[in-house]
């Protein structure tokens, strides 16, 4: 039996809301820190990972971004990376400071564009017992690259007219985070927009559109490059046939991980999230989280080498 609890933190200046997930126990269990990728809220199946992790005996937060889903922030669909960062710091330090989880013992689970995140956040933070980076956006170059020509410069077109916009003072120019071949959005695999509708639950007001100016700092973000620098145990979930993040990047990052595990799927992108992909993905990352962050405290668990800050 789980329980699930609305709760909300603070991250600088506006309030992130979140899902807490308590697993029925007598002792604090470890935590999972979660989000979703580029655009992405909580209800886009990261409930479905929660969920089950919590009946492996982990408690979970499940938050939404500043300016996305259901967390403050103006302006809306405003994605910031380093404000981002920040969000996921406030996390930790809302772990930490409540009784009901092992604040000790904390998890960082990402996918896609967050799971670059929980890389660096995992390289900054001291005291991160484990992570898991699921098809995790590794390098801007290279995700640029797997674009077609013609979409990377229509997004990069529509980026600059959002600097512009910001510059005069003027609301955000926005973009759609998928979109169908051909079209002006981050994403236009064949694909992406089906995938990302079909996350999405009836009733859910996903807004699927961000700023268009964050296009240009993805261009120059390479989160996989704090890889070397992650410390504990890292599982990076790699689909091979992945038209966002090509695989082989992503793979070359992860070889630099000095606790780094690799499980590879021939699958693309979007099928992390549903179906047999979906389950057999989730067993191998609780098969993981069972070997570096046991449920039982009183088990024997590898030892952890904490990183420097």
């Amino acid at each position: 039996m789980t329980t699930r609890h609305d709760v909300e933190f603070t991250s600088a200046d506006a309030v992130c809301r979140a899902w807490l997930y308590i697993p029925q126990s007598p002792d604090p269990r470890p935590i999972i820190l979660m989000a979703h990728g580029f655009g992405g809220i909580r209800q886009m199946r990261l409930d479905a990972f929660a969920e089950q992790f919590t009946r492996a005996g982990y408690a979970c937060l499940v938050f939404d971004y500043r300016h996305f889903g259901a967390s403050d922030g103006e302006p809306r669909q405003f994605l910031n990376i380093k404000r981002q960062f920040a969000d996921w710091a406030a996390a930790i330090r809302f772990a930490r400071a409540r009784d009901d989880v092992d604040g000790s013992r904390i998890i960082l689970w990402g996918t896609s564009f967050s799971g670059g995140y929980v890389i660096t956040t995992a390289a900054r933070h001291t005291g991160i017992t484990a992570v898991i980076a699921q098809c995790p956006f590794t390098d801007g170059i290279t995700s640029v690259l797997a674009m077609p020509r013609t979409t990377a410069l229509k997004v990069g077109g529509r980026a600059l007219i959002d600097l512009a916009a910001a510059k005069l003072g003027k609301d955000p120019a926005l973009m759609p985070v998928v979109g169908p071949p051909g079209s002006t959005a981050v994403m236009t695999a064949p694909d992406a927009l089906p995938a990302m509708q079909a996350m999405v639950p009836d009733g859910v007001p996903w807004r699927n559109e961000v700023a268009a100016r964050v296009a240009l700092d993805v261009l120059t973000y390479r989160p996989g490059r704090a890889a070397a620098r992650v410390q504990c145990p890292i599982l990076f979930c790699i689909c091979q046939a992945d038209t966002v993040t090509p695989a082989d990047t992503t793979l070359r990052y992860a070889n630099t991980a000095p606790r780094g595990e690799v499980k590879l799927y021939p699958e693309g992108h979007f099928d992390i999230y549903l179906g047999d992909t979906f389950e057999r993905v989730l067993s191998d990352q609780i098969e993981f989280l069972h070997r570096h962050a046991p449920v039982n405290p009183t088990s024997p668990a590898p030892t952890q080498q904490q990183e420097t800050a």
